[in-house]
């Protein structure tokens, strides 16, 4: 592994450790993605965006591509949630305009024996091989963010077999076989911090656990099926920052609070005040509506503005509620990149 470079620009991970910045800084879920065409030749000369994950240097490519381009203040490791299943032995496919689908689910005892523990020499090579050859292009320039799906949600696709609106099959299970569900949550967890801690040893400064299925579930279920593995992990990882993005989970912000991570994400529909008042120690992410960036470019800047001015000063990661859409306007995309980067807390 080579020695990181000394940072040019910490801003995101000033705000995570609670130190003085002069404005936020800003980066986007899904930035490396198909609102870029740079990011659609390098998908169509791949063949596939399973090929993307698994080849290195094209992961690598669109990795740099927003830090390039856009002018975002941290890189995020190009991967898929869904590479924990498959280096458990719960191999996917991912379908064209449908998203990923599993030919072989978990739905039972022998289901769940079959899976095996991530070793650190496994099929996630390839992300790590990504990451250290990334840190050594960024040169410094930004920090690079590894993530990670949350139990749940990488629970959800184990059982489903693929997305769903409701995913009343994986809630299903949860209801019917709480005990078998808790055994498969704790290898997901195991899998998921070996994951991190490999991703961390390649090179990445901060990590994100992203719940994206959060809100299909109810308080209490959440609670119980959620909070307890998330916060194995968050115990787990001690080396980098940790920034929580539980989607739609506006019903356990006190749970989420609790946690021992230094950012929460926020979606388009929580409200900044409350949670500043929740967890008052916590840096905060996110969170103007993807569907903003539609807007003409004036009408993004003002709604950019308003967004930061309801986060705390300096407690602040600038971002949108969920991971940005494939054909948002590029221009409105640097509108909003550059209104944040002109914002000063001075």
């Amino acid at each position: 592994m080579e020695v990181k470079h000394a940072l040019k620009n910490d801003l995101l991970l000033k705000v995570a450790k609670g130190e003085a910045v002069s404005r936020p800084p800003v980066w986007l879920m899904r930035q490396a993605g198909r609102f870029l065409s740079e990011y659609r030749a390098v998908r169509k000369e791949a063949g596939s965006f399973r090929n993307m994950i698994a080849q290195p240097d094209y992961a690598i490519e669109v990795t740099l591509q927003p830090v390039d381009l856009v002018g975002v203040d941290a890189a995020i490791i190009f991967s898929d949630i869904l590479v924990i299943p498959e280096a458990m032995g719960l191999p996917y496919q991912m379908i064209p305009g449908k998203g990923p689908f599993f030919e072989e689910t978990i739905q039972s005892e022998r289901d769940l024996d079959r899976l095996h523990a991530v070793q650190d020499e496994s099929n996630l090579d390839h992300t790590y091989q990504a990451i250290e050859g990334t840190i050594a292009k960024l040169e410094g320039r930004v920090p690079l963010i590894g993530f990670a799906g949350a139990p749940w949600t990488i629970f959800s696709y184990m059982v489903e077999g693929s997305g769903s609106k409701t995913f009343s099959k994986a809630k299903a299970m949860l209801y019917r076989n709480p005990e078998l569900s808790h055994k498969l949550l704790q290898k997901i967890t195991d899998a998921t911090i070996t994951y991190l801690k490999g991703q961390i040893k390649a090179g990445v400064h901060i990590v994100q656990i992203f719940d994206s299925w959060a809100g299909v579930l109810d308080a209490e279920m959440y609670a119980k099926f959620a909070i307890p593995y998330i916060r194995q992990i968050c115990a787990a990882i001690q080396e980098v920052p940790k920034i929580v993005f539980a989607k739609g989970a506006y019903f356990s912000l006190v749970d989420l609070a609790s946690l021992d991570c230094q950012v929460l994400g926020l979606d388009w529909q929580m409200a900044p005040e409350a949670v500043a008042q929740l967890a008052p120690e916590k840096a905060l992410q996110g969170n103007l509506d993807p569907c903003q960036i539609y807007a003409d470019p004036e009408s993004v800047k003002a709604a950019t503005i308003e967004m930061l001015n309801r986060f705390p000063k300096g407690r602040h990661i600038a971002n949108l509620g969920h991971g940005i859409y494939p054909d948002l306007p590029r221009e409105h995309v640097l509108t909003f990149v550059e209104t944040v980067k002109s914002f000063s807390y001075l």
